[in-house]
């Protein structure tokens, strides 16, 4: 053995094929029957049973030491990878997913100098070009032309839709008020948006310094909608007391609902008053990849700035989300700052993101969304969009068929919201009726609120989830619900 290993205790040969073994039955097990979806367990019973303590203090002391800790470890987790997982917006990843992890995780190549990580920082150019490609942002003849054409878009990978949407707000507001940077924010800025915007948005918007009040929010309809009338109305108000728009923001979709705001017309109402238009298409922006759902999205070339999450729609594990510009300069403009150890007059080979982004390292993101489609083509990256919003219509369909079933809309993307014989159970027994269903195992779904009432919700984001599923979903909310319906 090489003298600089010798103070490993784990040979890489063998730990590596115990975590590849671990993780394969994993997989089996999570698609076998009857697989529980979550076996929850005390913090103080799970830190317990991976010996947390020792292994901390001592470190593994050999393989079969590290082979208890990983089975402990994913008995603990939650099988995304279950036909009977459909709760939050998080991908389930393809098997081999998480193979960037591990290589990012042995290399530690930060992408954002290009110095630091060049494979890394190419495969995020290439997948910025591809996203700005879809959107009509990118103006080149290939997705390889790194250059800064000047037509262009431009585009950022960051951890998350939270700091992508800051990103995006910080650059309208560099638009409308430069001086910010140096004065802070003009007390004037407000920001319309619907009232079923993100909470990332007005997070934003305080850790921005402008604070809550500075969100405007505008009428949505009883599944959270935007009222596009309202907006004039609004903004009128807005003018009447001296303040100025920073920024219009869109969902498609919303979080909630899944349902899709109008973006054409807000995109009309940006135009005629020369507003910033940023849409949060973290979830729904994937409708671009479909010719059967662009319509859904039809208006979102016109926005200023788009934010796509890649780690709900394109399978890539979190975190890893897209903040695009229409206009390059937008980009430049959002952040001045200065820092000689990285920051450089003189031309410099490749691209750095760090100048642009709120993160001064990050994870090789681009490899990350690059590996998601490598493993099955663009093609059935399609597919698999296309397929789960038509199971979340196969569930409504499904649903519509027991009349003791409410589904409040027809979906739209791949969320439904429904309830349970809403004459007879309150809200907090519908919530109480989804944790009946995940501390059961059986399933795994989340809630939500619209418009004042509690709704069971799911996200259909497991292409093994089919009609059956569905089936044995109605049956195991029947069952639990005995205890609360009236007889």
């Amino acid at each position: 053995m090489n003298e600089r290993n010798q103070t490993l205790k784990l040979p890489f040969a063998a730990s590596k094929k115990i975590v590849a073994t671990a993780l394969e039955k994993y997989i089996q097990e999570s698609l076998s029957e009857p697989a529980e979806v979550l076996k929850q367990k005390t913090p103080e019973a799970i830190a317990e049973a991976l010996k947390v303590k020792a292994i901390f203090e001592k470190g593994f002391e050999n393989t079969e030491q590290l082979q208890a800790f990983i089975t402990t470890y994913l008995e603990n987790t939650n099988h995304l990878k279950n036909p009977r997982y459909m709760g939050h917006q998080v991908a389930v990843p393809q098997d081999l997913s998480g193979i960037p992890d591990w290589i990012h995780g042995t290399i530690n190549n930060p992408s954002s100098l290009y110095e630091m990580g060049p494979a890394g920082a190419t495969l995020e150019g290439f997948m910025i070009n591809w996203m700005l490609d879809q959107l009509g942002w990118f103006k080149g003849s290939d997705l390889s032309d790194f250059s800064r054409l000047s037509e262009n878009g431009s585009g950022i990978l960051t951890h998350g839709g939270s700091i992508a949407n800051m990103t995006a707000l910080s650059a309208a507001r560099a638009a409308i008020a430069p001086e910010a940077w140096e004065e802070g924010s003009p007390k004037d800025l407000v920001v319309m948006g619907p009232s079923t915007s993100h909470y990332s948005i007005v997070r934003a918007l305080s850790i921005m310094g402008m604070g809550k009040k500075s969100f405007i929010p505008v009428p949505v309809d009883e599944n959270e909608v935007i009222l596009t009338h309202a907006l004039e109305e609004v903004y009128a108000q807005i003018k009447k007391e001296g303040k100025r728009v920073m920024a219009v923001v869109a969902n498609a979709c919303a979080t909630s609902t899944g349902l899709f705001d109008p973006l054409d017309e807000m995109a009309s109402f940006c135009k005629k008053h020369q507003l910033w238009y940023h849409v949060d298409g973290a979830h729904g922006a994937v409708a671009l990849l479909s010719k059967r759902h662009k319509n859904l999205v039809q208006g979102i070339e016109q926005a200023d700035s788009v934010i796509w999450d890649a780690h709900k729609m394109l399978r890539v594990p979190a975190l890893c989300t897209a903040v695009l510009f229409k206009n390059q300069k937008h980009m430049w403009n959002s952040f001045h700052q200065k820092g000689s150890y990285v920051f450089h007059e003189n031309e410099v080979v490749g691209m750095d993101s760090m100048p642009f982004t709120v993160e001064c390292t990050k994870s090789a993101l681009g490899t990350k969304l690059f590996w998601s489609f490598a493993l099955e083509g663009e093609e059935a990256m399609v597919k698999f969009i296309e397929n789960s919003f038509q199971q979340a219509r196969d569930l409504y369909e499904f649903l519509n068929t027991h009349q003791d079933f409410h589904c409040p809309y027809p979906p739209q993307s791949n969320i439904l919201c429904f309830q349970y014989k809403p004459e007879e159970l309150d809200d907090q027994q519908q919530l109480a009726l989804r944790y009946e269903l995940i501390n059961s195992g059986e399933f795994y779904i989340t809630s939500c609120v619209v418009q004042g009432k509690r709704y069971l919700r799911t996200v259909l984001m497991n292409p093994l989830s089919t009609l059956e599923d569905y089936r044995e979903l109605s049956k195991a909310i029947e069952k639990h619900a005995e205890k609360y319906v009236t007889l």
